[in-house]
């Protein structure tokens, strides 16, 4: 195929180079001198070309001829062939004998060849990323003649250098460059879920955030018109993602990018590294044991993608892999160099009761290392195996460093004036600010708030204020965020409330079986609407958070994020308005609930104060004034004059009504078939499908009339948690009794947001020494840091995607902390919101959590859909609060009990990786079940004992 490009209807020049036995003499110094003569007379008429040639599998006899594309930048083939360029200048100066046609290996792809000639124009299409919204290389003067002799010292490592002209790179490096203020990448994103980890560090390193565009986001004519027309971008960096890139779904766009664009500098990231591989021919293969989460010592060459950077055992130069799949280092063709390999004494650990077929793995030897990085001879293209990006890999940053420094060097700039021309016209990011029409009927919200010091614990605690306040009538339309476990500060604050106040309202929103979906609106006198939303749920939220105004003044002397707003739930199923293609099972839950809720109480535990709120509508105040001060005064009334544990939850005498019932709960799936789940998750992940796999299930049990108060208070008391919470939507027959441990995400006033996922749990031990043990152990463990790492690097992607540049970060990484029945592994990652993001928009672009899902995520979402009988619900939804200011706080719905229409649901699983003992996989998803199912079993026992 040969592929032309026209600039200004300027005529494209061509040159044969004449036919050449390989054993005939280099050209003559005469013939060097006639090309360069012909290029200073013709080059105003010269435009850009690329030139692809296709190579068969015969072998080269030295007779062919090759079509010369004459060009202001490079003559490279687009297969990376080297033609008459300005290297080949160098080549015939040093005497060295060259063949044109014979200097490369063939390459070989499942892709069909074509010899379609294709003329760009600009494309006619809409696409995310507008041209308009990309900085353009305007009049930017490149000298061809002083940028390949820069590439060349970039290109080559130790040793390969000698005798191609040293002296002259040297003498070019020498010369004094200025240094660009930003540099402008183009991102392409393979669905995986570190890119955005990628995006921060280059927007650091760059000066500029990248554009993001999906592999299958645009054509090739698109791809073609802003990288060579609108010269749009100095560099591209091709993303790791899951599966292979023999497979052209897995890849997209990125093999014609590595094939056919040899005259820009391209990095590309575990797959974006075996793809480079690919395309010229490498063989990509399984690796002898799937690496994810784990952690590598390298050496390599010292190349300038490795400047600066430690390199053997011992050194401090230790990398994060996520990959199954390796390039065959034996079938590396000539024109790919090999740059970083694993250190020989850095072997992996063998997998616990597994084997593996050997005949198609690359085993890791002293002998024989796993390659790491590769380089193209000719073209500045690199690949590293490994993840720079993560967070536990020593050097990341100056990595991309290098690699910003290859780009300049590739384009030699030099011209001051030229790049103070450069623009920034685009905000680099897919996250765009809620335009102002979002908002519908403006309300303008007033808080009133009283506050008693030193109070809580004297009347009883949290438990007695909600029995005293709202534990009448079974608790109907009711909740509480229970931060019934604040030890070690993990959790400060408590809020409850009910149904009252003038703005109360329930929202049900259930998923439509195509897109968007029905909400049901029912308002304080009882009245219902339900409305079709064709843009779903986050949109409907998001639209009413952006309808409030309120006076930040009201807010001055609380110590919490919730003044009053919206409290409730998000389901799993809601991941389809997240990036999920579609839903393999329906709830039969709604897919979210929220109360807004405008009188409530809240409870700083730390400082035993108890924070009595209420909201109210600032254009009816005359109207409400009075019942605001009634309600407000009521309620502080009540509390002053509280005894402790003058409450008690009403005895209820337990009632089956002739209904079947169950003695336990029934899970959907028994071991053996957990267990061959399990071990179908390791082959994807084998495969390279995933690198983590949050496998669940559920359990049920039929109920009688049981309180359902009293089994949440059960399990507070048996298990208590942090972010606990109790939720009872009446008129759906619903209740949530949930003691979750993990917080999702948190947004406060400061713009900063949290999460703190959740990887690697073991049980508590029956002794303090046995105790101890354990927790060592799991501190310790290899499988469960490998999976903590993989959600900690997931969720700094997810925040990544919203965050200011260069403001993620991980407080805390791999802290154990220890609950009433279990040891877990919990990390923190922080990052400052993009101030023209909403609340919502931030949990849209982490949603479902991702302890719950694996990573990649959305890959991993749609194989758990094919591996799970029935649709997780409410179970690794989120449970919390949106404040009207737009502050919220949300945990992620693990141990949580879900009683809905009589019967009780309990969901527990866990990660899958390549280290997993299936055998110990289904035992820790009993234990994680084993809270709420025996508070509701021990409750149900204590019943029908009275």
């Amino acid at each position: 195929m040969i592929y032309h490009r026209e600039f200004k209807n300027k005529k494209t020049e061509k040159l044969e180079t004449p036919k050449q036995s390989a054993f005939e003499p280099t050209p003559s110094i005469s013939a060097i001198s006639f090309l360069r003569f012909w290029i200073s007379s013709t080059w105003r008429r010269l435009v850009f070309t690329v030139i692809s040639v296709p190579v068969s599998k015969r072998p080269h006899t030295g007779t062919e001829s090759a079509s010369l594309s004459l060009s202001t930048k490079s003559f490279v083939s687009a297969e990376g062939e080297a033609l008459w360029n300005h290297k080949l200048f160098i080549r015939f100066k040093m005497n060295f004998s060259f063949n044109p046609q014979s200097n490369y290996s063939e390459i070989t792809s499942n892709y069909p060849e074509s010899s379609q000639s294709i003329n760009i124009n600009k494309p006619q299409f809409i696409s995310s990323i507008k041209a308009s919204d990309i900085t353009k290389r305007d009049n930017i003067q490149v000298s061809s003649h002083d940028a390949r002799k820069v590439v060349l010292s970039s290109q080559y490592g130790p040793g390969q250098m000698e005798g191609l002209g040293t002296h002259l790179i040297e003498k070019s490096l020498s010369k004094p460059k200025q240094k660009l203020e930003f540099i402008r990448t183009l991102l392409i994103d393979n669905y995986d879920s570190y890119t955005y980890n990628i995006y921060q560090e280059l927007s650091v390193v760059n000066g500029l955030p990248p554009v993001v565009v999906r592999n299958d986001e645009w054509t090739w004519e698109e791809a073609c018109y802003y990288i060579y027309e609108e010269r749009a971008f100095d560099n591209i960096v091709i993303s790791p993602g899951p599966g292979s890139p023999a497979c052209p779904a897995d890849i997209g766009i990125c093999f014609k990018l590595l094939l056919e664009c040899g005259d820009i500098p391209i990095l590309g990231v575990c797959l974006g590294h075996q793809a480079l591989g690919y395309v010229h021919g490498a063989n990509v293969v399984h690796a002898f044991e799937p690496v994810h989460g784990r952690l590598s010592e390298i050496q390599h060459n010292g190349c300038k993608l490795f400047h600066d950077i430690p390199s053997g055992k011992n050194s401090g130069f230790k990398v994060v892999r996520y990959h199954s799949l390796v390039i065959d280092p034996k079938s590396l063709p000539k024109e790919l160099i090999p740059l970083a390999w694993t250190c020989s004494t850095d072997t992996i650990s063998s997998l616990v009761d597994q084997k593996f077929d050997q005949s198609n793995y690359v085993e890791t030897t002293p002998d024989n290392k796993v390659l790491m990085g590769i380089m193209h001879s000719t073209r500045p293209h690199y690949g590293l195996q490994f993840h720079p990006e993560s967070i536990a890999t020593c050097h990341g940053s100056r990595i991309f460093k290098n690699f910003r420094e290859i780009t300049e060097d590739f384009w030699g700039w030099k011209d001051s004036c030229s790049i103070n021309d450069r623009k920034l016209k685009y905000n680099g990011g897919k996250w765009k600010a809620n335009s102002s029409n979002l908002r519908n009927d403006v309300k303008f919200l007033k808080l009133e708030w009283r506050k008693i010091e030193n109070l809580c614990s004297q009347i009883g605690g949290a438990k007695n204020i909600f029995l005293e306040l709202f534990g009448d009538e079974n608790a109907e339309n009711t909740f509480w965020l229970d931060s019934s476990s604040t030890e070690k500060r993990r959790a400060r604050f408590s809020f409850m409330g009910g149904k009252g106040g003038s703005l109360w309202k329930q929202i049900t929103f259930r998923l439509s079986d195509t897109s968007g979906g029905h909400v049901t609106i029912e308002n304080a006198q009882g009245l219902s609407t339900t409305t079709f939303l064709e843009e779903g749920c986050f949109h409907f939220m998001n639209k009413e958070l952006q309808s409030i105004h309120y006076d930040e003044k009201d807010l001055q002397g609380l110590p919490f994020e919730f003044y009053g707003g919206y409290v409730g739930y998000l389901g799993y199923g809601l991941k389809v308005e997240c990036g999920a293609p579609y839903n393999q099972h329906k709830a039969k839950t709604p897919d979210a609930c929220f109360f807004f809720v405008d009188n409530l109480i809240a409870i700083d535990h730390s400082n035993d104060d108890i924070y009595i709120l209420n909201l109210h509508d600032q254009t009816t105040k005359t109207k409400t004034k009075t019942k605001t001060k009634t309600w407000v005064d009521d309620v502080y009334q009540k509390l002053i004059t509280l005894k402790p544990s003058s409450t008690t939850l009403p005895k209820v005498q337990y009632r089956n009504n002739n209904k079947k019932t169950e003695s336990t709960f029934l899970s959907d799936k028994n071991e053996e078939q957990y267990i061959k789940d399990v071990e179908k998750c390791q082959e994807f992940i084998k495969d390279g499908e995933s690198y983590e796999l949050c496998l669940t299930t559920q359990m049920r049990k039929k109920l009688g009339d049981l309180n359902r108060l009293g089994i949440y208070l059960h399990l507070r008391e048996k298990n208590p948690a942090p972010y606990a919470a109790w939720l009872n939507f009446s008129k759906e027959d619903l209740t949530i009794c949930c003691s979750s441990p993990e917080r999702f995400l948190r947004l406060d006033r400061d713009g900063v947001l949290e999460a703190k996922p959740i990887k690697g749990t073991i049980a508590r031990g029956s002794t303090p020494h046995e105790d101890h043990m354990l927790k060592s152990q799991l501190q310790h463990s290899e499988k469960d840091q490998a999976e903590n790492l993989m959600i900690v690097d997931l969720l700094r992607n997810d925040l990544g995607r919203v965050c200011d540049p260069g403001s993620v970060h991980v407080p805390r990484l791999m802290d154990v902390e220890s609950y009433a029945t279990v040891h877990t592994m919990v990390s923190t990652v922080q990052g400052k919101k993009r101030s023209n993001l909403t609340a919502i928009d931030c949990v849209r672009a982490a949603f479902p959590g991702g302890s719950m899902t694996g990573a990649p995520k959305l890959r991993s979402m749609e194989l758990l859909d094919s591996l799970e009988s029935c649709s997780r619900g409410i179970y690794s939804g989120c449970i919390g609060f949106f404040s009207y200011n737009q502050t919220f706080d949300l945990n992620i719905v693990i141990r949580t009990v879900v009683i809905h229409q009589g019967e009780a649901s309990v969901g527990a699983g866990g990660a899958i990786v390549s280290l997993s003992s299936p055998q110990e996989e289904y035992k820790e998803m009993v234990l994680k079940s084993r809270a709420p199912v025996n508070s509701v079993l021990k409750y149900e026992q204590n019943s029908l004992e009275q």
